[in-house]
């Protein structure tokens, strides 16, 4: 062999790492894995998943890995399979380990940059199945800029105890129900071992499927691809179609991820985390992907469309349905076809197909009026989330009110200084109705790493005060959470927000029509107290920050507002040949 490797019709990326007379040791070292000389003359495409045991969402992306790498051969490329690390939320709330969920999702996008840029591979396929895998994805495809698709791994099927359907949210709820005297410890653990009876992650739409539909939306997933439960044999087939797909793209080397995420798309993928009640830690990975793309897109652009956008469909966690119910009627085809009918989707963005989005969704189901129902009948005008602001979020909060009867809400202050002190009084069932819980210290940079409160709200949820008492926080929320829940405080505490200032008994109001949150106390008497406050370290937590992956985070990490992100994004990286040429 002489060495001249590509049998491309242009130049490759993967060139520098293996053509011509001076790679002739990496030559060696490629073969050495097994490749022949037209397996090394293809394009490279790496193949990255956060396969492995850390959940069962993630248990199963090994076999959807094996398709994906046959459909990029079978397509014309040679695969390269690498893993990126995965955190299980399911398996972290309510501790200390949930400190390092949203760390992880600029780790995962952070390693497979290193491995593309350090191996200089013409294309990535990325695999994800837990809730920090796919935004962490879609961020590394944007950010690299290279020919790119995504999977995701699928979503769980429900389990059934005493002919009611069942998943995670209810042994969190029935928790609840159990501190309320309402269950014992046999029932709750029945409903236990009845609510994940397979691989897959959680069944409703919270962040994991909201941040897969938004894969579909963006075009980085095929369309109809998100809902196809993890143990469906169907979903085999749509890896390798997934893997030939994209070798179309880096044959045609369009459209780049740069290509995908616009402004366009962005307010599409607003839109339809608007229209399904979706996760509210999309306001976080929204602009975190847009961040990439180097666009300034924040939560009042978020907000802009969630208030525009009408709720159309009854999916958990404010409705009956889970995601195998919306994969039975067409999937998320149905959703964005009725957005695209109403006017509030971009129908000129492009998909990873080829097609823009509006011809990819001429064949679409219409909506079976159960799971989605006509945008022309919506369950409410606007959306399933609203951003507050008021002079408790001068930024920006955001609440989850898809499903909600309570429109405005004053009550007293109850504050903890840490998610810890407030789920000791939740647990002994001393929070009183009417009260506002406000739980600080628990921002990007006060957590450290912005935990969820999602044993909180659920174990008030199963209790029966969901609605009765309200929750305010500068952390964030699982996609599982309802309530009056309003999350995402900015500025957090640390970073001297007014949460820092609250003390107990203080009058708080939450009003949904008028979008506000706003603390009830003369504007003097907050300048004396910011003038005479001494943070310290209230939440006993700075041992999290002395050293190691946090005390990096902390001193990186950017507001919620703007995706609680590490860089400035768009940044071009040039290949070794380009860099060669000065471009």
């Amino acid at each position: 062999m002489n060495g001249n490797t590509s049998a491309s019709k242009r130049p490759m990326r993967s060139d520098v790492m293996k053509a011509g007379p001076f790679k002739a040791a990496a030559r060696a070292m490629l073969r050495g894995l097994g490749l022949d000389d037209e397996d090394i003359s293809q394009p490279f495409v790496g193949v990255v998943s956060s396969h492995g045991e850390m959940s069962a969402c993630n248990m199963r992306l090994s076999e959807i890995s094996e398709q994906a790498r046959w459909g990029v051969y079978r397509g014309g490329g040679t695969p390269r399979e690498f893993n990126t690390v995965s955190v299980s939320d399911a398996l972290v709330n309510g501790h200390t380990g949930m400190h390092f969920s949203l760390m992880s999702r600029e780790v995962i996008a952070d390693s497979i940059e290193i491995v593309m840029r350090a191996h200089q591979y013409d294309g990535l396929l990325c695999i994800g199945a837990c809730d920090k895998n796919f935004p962490g994805m879609m961020m590394a495809l944007t950010r690299l800029n290279v020919p790119g698709a995504f999977l995701n791994g699928g979503p769980a099927l429900p389990g059934r105890f005493r002919d009611e359907v069942v998943e995670i949210k209810t042994v969190a709820e029935y928790t609840g129900k159990l501190i309320a005297r309402q269950t014992d410890e046999e029932e709750l653990e029945a409903v236990s071992r009845a609510a994940w009876p397979a691989s897959g992650c959680c069944a409703g739409q919270f962040t994991a499927n909201t941040m897969g539909m938004i894969a579909e939306v963006f075009g980085f997933a095929p369309l109809g691809s998100s809902t196809i439960p993890s143990v469906h044999s169907q979903r085999r087939a749509m890896a390798r179609a997934a893997g030939r797909q994209l070798m179309q793209v880096v044959e045609a080397n369009y459209p780049l991820p740069r290509d995908l995420v616009t402004r366009k798309s962005l307010e599409n993928a607003c839109a339809a985390v608007s229209a399904t009640g979706g996760s509210t830690n999309a306001v976080l990975h929204i602009p975190a992907i847009a961040n990439e793309a180097g666009i300034a897109f924040s939560i009042d652009d978020v907000a802009a469309v969630f208030k525009r956008t009408p709720l159309i469909t009854h999916l958990s966690p404010s409705g009956p349905y889970l995601y195998s119910d919306l994969h039975e009627v067409g999937g998320v085809p149905v959703i964005l076809k009725q957005l695209l009918k109403g006017g509030y989707l971009h129908g000129d963005v492009p998909t990873l197909s080829g097609q823009t989005l509006a011809e990819a969704l001429v064949d679409a189901p219409e909506p079976d009026g159960r799971v989605v129902v006509s945008v022309e009948t919506p369950r409410t005008q606007s959306g399933g989330l609203t951003v507050l602001k008021g002079n408790l979020a001068e930024e920006g909060a955001v609440i989850k009110n898809a499903g909600m009867a309570v429109e405005r809400f004053t009550g007293p202050a109850r504050v903890f200084e840490s998610e810890e002190e407030a789920l000791q009084s939740v647990i002994a069932d001393q929070i009183q109705d009417g009260e506002v819980l406000v739980i600080r210290n628990e921002g990007p940079v006060g957590g450290p790493g912005m935990r969820e409160m999602v044993t909180v709200t659920a174990l008030l949820s199963g209790m029966g005060k969901g609605e009765s008492t309200a929750l305010v926080t500068d952390g964030r929320f699982s996609g599982a959470s309802r309530g009056l829940c309003v999350g995402y405080v900015t500025p957090e505490a640390a970073r001297g927000g007014v949460i820092a200032l609250v003390e107990n008994g203080d009058a708080i109001t939450i009003d949904l029509v008028g979008q506000s949150l706003s603390l009830d106390v003369d504007e003097k008497v907050i300048e004396a107290r910011r003038a005479a406050l001494k943070r310290g370290d209230p939440s006993g937590k700075a041992y999290m920050v002395a050293a190691g992956y946090a005390q990096k985070y902390v001193n990186s990490v950017g507001p919620a507002t703007h995706g609680a992100v590490t860089h400035s994004g768009n940044v071009h990286w040039p290949n070794e040949a380009e860099a060669a040429e000065g471009n």
